[in-house]
């Protein structure tokens, strides 16, 4: 009910909690200082400089404000007489979550020249708040360490990719805050190595490995920095980043920008740091500000016609950005907190924004030159690609009743129950027909290697013979016209080759499917199939090897290895139907891969690497990652 799940991402809302609370002190300006710490015996701490939680008996509760924050709902550091101008928070439940759902919780606390500790087992105190020591009138802070319950969630393992992605967004979005991130985990060959614990005097001496990962983050630049680093690899079109901050009606603002050299656009949004993945209106805002903006100059100084009008998305091509607002008591959209849906900060980021990005247009003329010369482009593009996609509807092509003459169409029309096997060629095209379930198995064959759309606009797109017949297949159309909830399968399943070709041809979908289906990835429809490399058989035993180490494992099980034959399959086609059936596309024995979409930006910047113009790039990526290749097809 509170963290979402009992998964992954349930177990990682506990740590998020306890970062949230030192998060908020530093936003109030009072911490500036934050080390997160995985240790090895799966527990995780956060440790901050801020002014330590207070210790003294809570009027309400009749216990410590200490204990009132570990163990009652809401209680947080942000109750009564406005602790806190602004403030995060995933859901409001604050650490006390954490603390129910944790098999053992540790706090100490630096305040007024002393330090103070009490402990938890599943969120039940086992000790009073005690007086442990003294430290300096000036020191102040807390610390909390967990260990989560394995009883309550299906993994306890966090993940430091995750963890280091949030410290960074906390970071770039609070202006002077360290926060150092230590993973203590899988240590090997401990030596000796001092550290400064805050909460004694003296410099302790323990034994451990230098960290197998340790990493500070730091950005005086705020938001600006954060964008500087956003898809770095990638070509500016303009030498100067956008940053812009203000405050009105006490909603402070934060605003950067960069156009690189691509066709998608990527607008991070944040409201008191927690990101607002479904926007709001200070994304509304500041989006309506830069379509305004860039017309507005783009007519003043000659580079629109009087009959053009950019649309926005024209002007986001290419656009990297980030807007981050902090507000007092945020009014969010779902549980969740996805969607900011304060109205007054919509007229507050887009007066701030329009104002400060027209100076900066007027200021930075040669930026400004090859930003309107990218919209311009997209513009025309977008007009070119409305034309081609007209000429198809009017052709039947995207609309209407009209399926691709290649499709085999399954006999279900619940799309919940149907899926759609997208084939490498006709051969295996011919063999999923006839070894499919035609009642909830449509098959759609693929000649050749598909379009590249990572460098390709709308208008070419829609020339494309196979992505014509991918799309209307589908259902759900293209760029404007798109709409999800006409889906006609909810399991559509990339099929090729087990070599080279067929890996080529897969990466080319799952291009097109990311750049332009983006939703069918988030919403889990995207799947990979797994079929066999091998078939072996030994009299009438007949086995599949879906790897080299499979392979092995069967040689070994089958005996001595006279009388094995080994048929090793580069193609679908080789299977009869039957095979392919039992082997790959049967639910009840198949293998298939969920297609997820864990980190976009970092998602984004592989695409770009390998499926992008640039040569130099892929070539490093390659070479870097050779060592790692098996049974290349030469």
């Amino acid at each position: 009910m509170f963290i979402g799940s009992t998964d992954e991402r349930g177990l990682h809302h506990l740590l998020w909690e306890v970062l949230d609370n030192s998060v908020d002190e530093a936003m109030a300006g009072f911490c500036k200082n934050i080390t997160v710490r995985l240790y090895a015996d799966g527990s995780a701490e956060v440790e901050d400089d801020g002014r330590g939680i207070p210790v003294e008996i809570h009027k309400e509760t009749g216990k410590s404000t200490l204990e009132t924050i570990l163990t009652v709902l809401h209680a947080g550091g942000k109750f009564g007489s406005g602790a806190y101008k602004v403030s995060g928070g995933l859901h409001g439940v604050g650490v006390s979550v954490t603390n129910a759902l944790s098999k053992k919780l540790e706090v100490w606390v630096k305040r007024d020249g002393k330090i103070f500790y009490q402990s938890y087992e599943h969120g039940i105190p086992t000790s009073d708040v005690i007086e442990i020591g003294e430290c300096d009138e000036n020191e102040t802070g807390t610390k909390v360490r967990f260990t989560p319950d394995p009883n309550v969630f299906t993994t306890t393992e966090f993940n430091r990719k995750t963890i280091q992605k949030r410290i960074r967004e906390h970071a770039f979005l609070t202006k002077g805050l360290k926060i150092c991130f230590i993973d203590e985990r899988n240590i090997e060959n401990k030596v000796p190595c001092p550290e400064q614990n805050l909460f004694k005097k003296e410099t302790v001496i323990f034994e451990r490995l230098e960290f197998p990962h340790e990493k500070c983050f730091y950005f005086e630049g705020g938001v600006k920095s954060f964008v500087k680093v956003l898809y770095k690899k990638s070509k500016s079109i303009h030498e100067n980043i956008f940053y812009a901050e203000g405050e009105e009606n006490g909603v402070y603002v934060e605003i950067a920008l960069k156009y690189i050299d691509s066709f998608f656009e990527d607008v991070k949004s944040f409201a008191n740091n927690i990101t607002t993945t479904d926007g709001g209106m200070h994304e509304t805002g500041f989006k309506s500000a830069l379509t305004r903006a860039i017309n507005d100059y783009g007519t003043k100084f000659g580079f629109i016609k009087k009959d053009e009008s950019l649309k926005g998305e024209d002007i986001r091509e290419g656009l990297i950005a980030v807007v981050s607002v902090k507000l007092p008591e945020p009014e969010f959209e779902g549980q969740t907190k996805a969607k900011l849906g304060t109205p007054k900060v919509r007229q507050i980021v887009e007066g701030i924004c329009y104002n400060k990005f027209t100076e900066f247009l007027e200021e930075n003329p040669s930026d400004a030159k090859e930003i309107l010369n990218k919209n311009i482009l997209a513009y025309r593009a977008r007009e070119a690609a409305r034309m081609a996609r007209e000429t198809v509807i009017r052709k039947g092509v995207l609309e209407g009743t009209g399926l691709p003459g290649k499709l085999s169409d399954c006999s279900e029309k619940d799309p919940q129950k149907s899926e759609l096997f997208i084939v490498e060629g006709d051969s295996a095209g011919g063999s999923a027909k006839m070894g499919r379930d035609r009642k909830t198995q449509a098959i759609l064959p693929l000649r050749g290697k598909i379009l590249n759309t990572e460098r390709a606009r709308m208008d070419k797109i829609l020339k494309n013979n196979e992505i014509k017949d991918l799309i209307k297949a589908i259902g759900v159309g293209i760029g404007e016209e798109l709409d999800y909830s006409k889906l006609r399968y909810h399991k559509i399943i990339i099929m090729t080759d087990a070599d080279v070709d067929g890996a080529h041809i897969r990466t080319l979908a799952l291009t097109l499917f990311f750049r332009y289906f983006p939703e069918l990835i988030k919403s889990g429809h995207l799947y990979l199939a797994l079929p066999p490399l091998y078939k072996v058989q030994k009299g009438k035993i007949i086995r599949y090897a879906f790897s080299e180490e499979e392979l092995k494992k069967i040689m070994v099980e089958l005996g001595e290895t006279s009388g094995v034959s080994i048929q090793r399959y580069k193609g679908l086609g080789e299977m009869n139907p039957d095979q392919l059936w039992g082997t790959t596309m049967n639910p009840e024995t198949r293998t298939l891969m969920q297609v997820k979409l864990e980190d976009a930006e970092e998602a984004s910047v592989i695409f770009e690497t390998l499926m992008g113009e640039e040569v130099e790039p892929r070539r490093k990526f390659i070479e870097s990652r050779a060592e790692y290749v098996k049974n290349l097809d030469i």
